[in-house]
């Protein structure tokens, strides 16, 4: 797994001590346990997770590094759809367009 930098690039200069709990922490050291959970399954639960909240913005990050960790297009669609009789409707809405953006076109196996 790639070092993650994202914190330090986006919040170093305003909270460096939160950045580095995001990219040291988070990404360092509970993402880079892959002996417990795989990173394709971790960044499955983390969409999940997002979606369930609404946090549309991290979601689409988090979509991006799903799609690098394996998972498909058809199955991202297939949890958002189980998931928006969970957690809204309204959230699936607002999903797809961010899941066409991440993988593009209309093919599923992306």
């Amino acid at each position: 797994m790639k070092k993650q930098t994202a914190g330090r690039d986006n919040l170093g200069n305003i909270a460096p001590k939160f950045a580095e709990l995001n990219d040291d922490i988070l990404f360092g050291e509970v993402w880079s346990r892959e002996d417990k959970l795989s990173a394709r399954d971790r960044s499955l639960i983390t969409i999940s997770a997002l979606f369930a909240m609404g946090a549309f913005p991290q979601l689409k990050s988090h979509l991006a590094i799903g799609k690098e960790h394996g998972l498909k297009k058809e199955e991202v669609i297939e949890t958002i759809t189980q998931l928006a009789f969970y957690s809204g409707w309204p959230k699936a809405w607002s999903t797809f367009p961010l899941i066409e953006e991440v993988y593009g076109g209309n093919d599923t196996n992306d």
